[in-house]
């Protein structure tokens, strides 16, 4: 896809919001940038091109994804919470700039917040371990076919393709 293309789906409204976010945060940017980058990277070795579908490797990336974000941009701040807030403000603004189906939306959320609970439980840890620790839990990601299936306080990771 193209810059002009991506730009034009995600629309003056979202361009702006997250515009007003990296004003807020400047110093998070890079760290997020390239935390998306190596973790785009980390999904395609371990799984391939099916991260992009909803199955499990999908839950697999969009919790490492938050991980990443919130480690790697916590050694900017003085307070791990900021990198957490952080990390859920930039990952629910692509969830609403990018727009999905509710079920995937949804999913993707709930995997998110997964990712940030793994690094308030796990920040010290080193990525190797992280990712060890993620793919133990990929390998029992939840089906789910309904949005209510969805348990808010549970931290399993979902997915709704069956790869079985």
């Amino acid at each position: 896809m193209n810059l002009v293309k991506a730009l034009r789906n995600v629309g003056a409204k979202n361009i702006w919001q997250a515009f007003l976010l990296a004003l807020w945060h400047p110093l998070f940017v890079l760290p997020t940038l390239f935390a998306t980058k190596k973790c785009i990277n980390l999904s395609t070795q371990y799984f391939g091109n099916a991260h992009h579908k909803n199955g499990p490797a999908n839950a697999f990336r969009h919790a490492l994804w938050n991980y990443m974000i919130a480690r790697s941009c916590s050694g900017w701040s003085t307070k791990m919470d900021k990198a957490v807030l952080w990390a859920e403000k930039i990952t629910n603004w692509h969830e609403e700039a990018f727009i999905n189906k509710p079920l995937a939306r949804a999913m993707d959320l709930h995997n998110n917040k997964v990712g940030r609970y793994l690094f308030s439980k796990y920040g010290a840890t080193s990525l190797e371990e992280l990712v060890d620790i993620l793919i133990n839990m990929t390998k029992e990601s939840i089906l789910i076919k309904t949005e209510n299936e969805i348990d808010a306080n549970s931290m399993h990771l979902v997915h709704i393709i069956d790869t079985q």
